[in-house]
């Protein structure tokens, strides 16, 4: 391991941060230009993002200065270590602005230190996971600054900020292809040109000019430029972040919904098929075969989902009632928001809108909600935590094992069932038309195994703090799956603010391990990769 390597290439980042963080710095400064430049400079939440931006950009200079020498001795080992600590290193340098911000807000202050440091570095960690599990108990009350401090963490995050460095220094990219492979989400990672930074380029190209079309789309919907800007960057980057209390349903619009259900959809797929159809090449959109199970997935859940749902409706009112919520509403509350959400079915376009909406934000780990699922019949709740085991597909910002790693396993045990009662039978796993080699069978197995067992582990140690099984078992595949809301304690109306400290660092490295798919964390724990 050559430590030098990992040092610069962390400086670099660091940098970028730094630059970036100027932005809410400017809408910091701009909602509290009422002060005096004395009260300005002091205010906590003014202070908070000059001090994460100047601490950003001294540290990553200082780092690339002292670590120059290191500049092209990356790695494999060297590439996956620059990820999982530069990600690290971000989610602390940023996590400075929120932490400014609860202090100040809370009466015992500093006293409290490691409590606001911990929801600090959760919330962060949320929005660069594109998790979308959140801390904030009210998000309207929250400054604008900091709401698009998330969103911009979620945009960031859910191409990866590795790939946009690799964009902005292209030296970073001769050695950079074991940085990209660590970052990317899914099992290949292909290129479009033998240039990684031309790849790279071509992704963010891709990513700007969607979220630019969806961002114009909804304020053609009513929403403002902030609220259309942050909705965008959360749906993109399938995070759920949202600066209203309750997500997409404060807007009442049936356009937005769409609007957002369309571009879930569209964040949910590899990029690099959407830049070849986009140069008028659909058949390689409309011949791949992640893709066509990805939509046949989607089609088939919002078909059943309505049917339940229309013919159906909610749960009954007792077995409503029975699930778990951290604070529990008076009896009064309960039946004014049951009756509220069963009139959200009522009707056959409204089912098939609000399970189009819904599925598309599980499937794609997206997150946002217009209808509180948790009321919903137990099929579709045991549907909805099996989907978030599936996520997008490869090369997508969407989280989960991914649509290419589903098929696979089940045409792996389709196969071994064949050769079951046909011992001499040959007969490769095949994807489309090309045949899968064994390497890369292993590889699938493996994170799946990996993936379950984690989730199993997450699962089992959460029973330890929080009070519901079912809420351990949600928060453990939402954050693992980077989802966010799950069901009953972190329902789509619950927030995951009660949970003891011990529990979010927990879900805190349940989210890296998801992001950035297992392997790239665990490698750097093994001793004998930072030896020399």
């Amino acid at each position: 391991m050559h430590k030098s390597a990992v040092g610069y290439s962390i400086g670099k980042l660091l940098q970028v941060m730094g630059l970036l963080l100027l932005v809410p710095l400017g809408i910091a400064v701009y909602d509290n230009s009422h002060l005096m430049l004395t009260d300005l400079v002091i205010q906590a939440e003014v202070l908070g993002f000059w001090l994460a931006a100047l601490v950003s950009l001294l540290a990553g200079t200082q780092l690339v200065v002292a670590f120059k020498a290191g500049r092209d001795l990356q790695g494999i080992k060297e590439g996956y270590a620059i990820v999982t600590l530069g990600w690290l290193s971000l989610t602390l340098v940023s996590s400075i602005p929120l932490l400014s911000y609860l202090i100040s807000t809370d009466p015992q202050g500093w006293g409290n230190f490691f409590r606001h440091f911990t929801d600090a570095f959760f919330e962060i960690m949320s929005g660069f996971t594109t998790t979308g599990a959140t801390i904030l108990t009210d998000v309207e009350a929250t400054p604008r600054s900091m709401l698009f401090l998330r969103a911009l963490t979620h945009w960031l995050g859910g191409m990866g900020i590795i790939t946009l460095a690799i964009v902005i220094f292209p030296a970073m990219g001769v050695f950079g292809y074991q940085m990209f492979r660590g970052e990317v989400p899914g099992p290949t990672k292909e290129r479009l040109y033998p240039r990684l930074a031309q790849t790279a380029s071509v992704l963010w190209g891709v990513y700007l000019l969607l979220s630019a079309i969806e961002t114009v789309l909804l304020m053609v919907g009513g929403m403002n430029l902030f609220d259309a800007v942050c909705h965008t960057f959360a749906t993109m980057a399938t995070g759920g972040f949202s600066t209203r209390n309750a997500s997409i349903a404060a807007y009442q619009s049936d356009f937005i919904e769409w609007v957002v259900t369309i571009f879930m959809f569209f964040a949910g797929i590899n990029f690099l098929l959407h830049f070849r159809a986009l140069r008028g090449d659909f058949g390689s959109l409309l011949k791949n075969r992640e893709f066509r199970f990805y939509a046949w997935v989607i089609v088939l859940t919002i078909v059943v989902f309505t049917g339940i749902l229309y013919i159906h409706g909610p749960a009954s009112f007792e077995e409503a009632r029975e699930s778990y919520r951290n604070q529990p509403m008076s009896e009064e509350m309960f039946a004014e928001h049951y009756a509220s959400e069963n009139e959200k079915v009522g009707s056959l376009y409204d089912s098939f809108r609000s399970a189009s909406f819904q599925a598309l934000a599980i499937i794609t780990t997206t997150g946002f909600a217009t209808a509180d699922f948790d009321l919903w019949p137990d099929f579709i709740r045991f549907s909805l935590v099996l989907l978030m085991f599936f996520g997008g597909c490869a090369g997508s910002t969407g989280g989960g094992m991914k649509m290419i790693r589903v098929m696979m396993v089940g045409k792996i045990a389709f196969n071994e069932l064949r050769k079951l009662t046909q011992p001499r039978l040959v007969s490769p796993v095949k994807v489309g038309d090309e045949a899968v080699d064994d390497r890369r069978i292993i590889n699938v197995v493996s994170f799946v195994a990996l993936f379950v067992g984690l989730f199993i582990l997450t699962a089992g140690l959460m029973v330890l703090f929080v009070p519901d099984l079912t809420t351990a078992v949600a928060c453990s595949i939402a954050t693992i799956g980077n989802i966010g809301p799950g069901l009953a304690g972190i329902g789509a109306t619950e927030n995951y603010a009660w949970i003891p400290i011990p529990g979010k660092w927990i879900l805190v490295l349940s989210m890296l391990l998801g992001r950035l798919e297992i392997f790239t964390v665990l490698i750097i724990l093994r001793p004998a990769v930072w030896r020399k």
